[in-house]
């Protein structure tokens, strides 16, 4: 029997602990573990059987977390990291060589833009960011080394919503692997593998975990892209790797009968993320953050409804505010992006939304000082309500252009809406903007 989205929440990846009995899911705060044998020694570092070895691989807590994540994306195998753009640095270690390119969106979070403009220089992966509303361009912009198209779901902060199946159609075209952020929305909200995107990236740092308590990452592999039909832009899944006695992933783990019914799955590009790029850079998430988010992704579809809730309200209200110029929010009926967010979230359009001042970049900056209730940080998705002025923090190193094309121009003033009543919410910013 299928379940809910609810239920999954709760019970997906875990279960009571065969040993102890316990209810929660059991925090194993350990190094490393205990071989039965020789040969089960043996036959684990060579991938022939699954289990745990070392912490930084793969740890019980983990793998709790991991499965549930995955059911409820709907894929096949979860890899949780220790951020959100360490599960990018995984997913791009096993998507690409030297020289070859990822077409990213321009509207992206400013953390991933300079991800993807400058630290990937150093592995010698090149970048070309296109307006991802534009079709076309992100067409014109794939050539032959193209191996990634790299999208946000809804952007952050510009709260653009990504026409996902148009996106897949160009990839599956062209042959190279559609990876979707899905951090804004989460999977209650926007399920972007149901919509032909192949790998999923989290930062669950946000609205997953819920409590900005818990810093951590996961990818989700779709487990429907066609390595063997495309070995010649994905070596690492398709050909032999020495360093596991000439292993082929695509082959290894391309069709495991892993589904609910004994049905084969293709987990190949988890695998090759966990056994390869997760073993050797070695960003791995801790057992006790791993059960924090686990314990926070419970209450995921309770959050996200009160979440889109009071953003709407919220946004209603400061698109009558006559010191604001304009609201951003794919929740309002006369959005750009109302339409898109009704086909890819049908649940609601997020709680992450900008507005802009007409007092410009000072005005930004003297209400993010003015708020009471309100938290000034740098993140999004707490049970709380938080603000930020993007152009002077979060996007402060980008250009001006490169500013306006992700967002976060001058005037723009991010929100994070939280679970509050919302009428505080507004009583706080009624306050904050009467000071400007």
């Amino acid at each position: 029997m299928t379940q809910g989205f609810s239920t999954r929440a709760l019970h997906a990846g875990a279960a009571p602990d065969p040993v102890t009995g316990s209810r929660a899911q059991p925090i194993h705060q350990t190094s490393s573990f205990v071989f039965k044998d020789a040969e089960h020694a043996s036959k684990l570092f060579a991938l022939q059987e699954f289990g745990d070895i070392y912490t930084r691989i793969g740890n019980p807590t983990t793998g709790a977390l991991e499965a549930r994540i995955a059911d409820l994306e709907g894929g096949t195998m979860g890899l949780a990291t220790a951020s959100g753009h360490a599960a990018q640095l995984l997913a791009f270690h096993v998507l690409m060589e030297p020289g070859a390119k990822i077409v990213a969106a321009k509207q992206l979070y400013g953390g991933s833009i300079n991800q993807l403009g400058h630290a990937f220089k150093k592995f010698g992966w090149e970048v070309e960011f296109v307006d991802i509303g534009d079709h076309a361009a992100v067409e014109a912009a794939i050539d032959d080394k193209t191996r990634v198209i790299f999208t946000e779901s809804l952007a952050n902060p510009g709260g653009i919503v990504t026409d996902i199946a148009a996106i897949a159609a160009i990839a599956e075209k062209h042959g190279v692997v559609y990876v979707v952020d899905n951090t804004m929305a989460s999977p209650y909200l926007c399920r972007p593998l149901e919509h032909g995107a192949h790998v999923v990236v989290h930062s669950l740092t946000k609205f997953i975990g819920g409590h900005g308590n818990s810093i951590g990452g996961m990818l989700v592999d779709g487990g429907r892209f066609d390595w063997k039909a495309h070995a010649d832009k994905y070596p690492t899944m398709a050909t032999p790797q020495s360093f596991y006695n000439d292993l082929v992933f695509a082959d290894g783990f391309g069709a495991l009968p892993l589904g609910p019914e004994g049905q084969e799955v293709d987990i190949a590009f988890a695998i090759a993320a966990r056994a390869f790029s997760l073993r050797d850079l070695g960003p791995a998430l801790s057992p006790f953050n791993a059960f924090m988010i686990m314990t926070g992704c419970e209450t995921l579809p309770l959050r996200m409804a009160k979440h889109c809730e009071n953003a709407t309200t919220v946004a209603t209200y400061l698109e009558g505010h006559e010191k604001v110029s304009w609201v951003r929010y794919a929740g309002l009926a006369g959005d750009d992006y109302h339409a898109l967010a009704q086909k890819y979230c049908p649940n609601g359009a997020g709680a992450v939304f900008t507005f802009g001042l007409k007092g410009g970049h000072e005005a930004g900056v003297k209400l993010v000082e003015s708020v009471e209730l309100l938290s000034h940080l740098a993140n999004i998705g707490d049970t709380r309500s938080l603000i930020i002025h993007p152009s002077s923090t979060t996007h402060s190193q980008l250009s001006d252009a490169q500013k306006t094309a992700a967002g976060a121009a001058p005037d723009t003033v991010r929100l994070s809406v939280g679970i509050e009543d919302a009428a505080d919410i507004i009583a706080d910013l009624e306050q904050a903007l009467a000071k400007l």
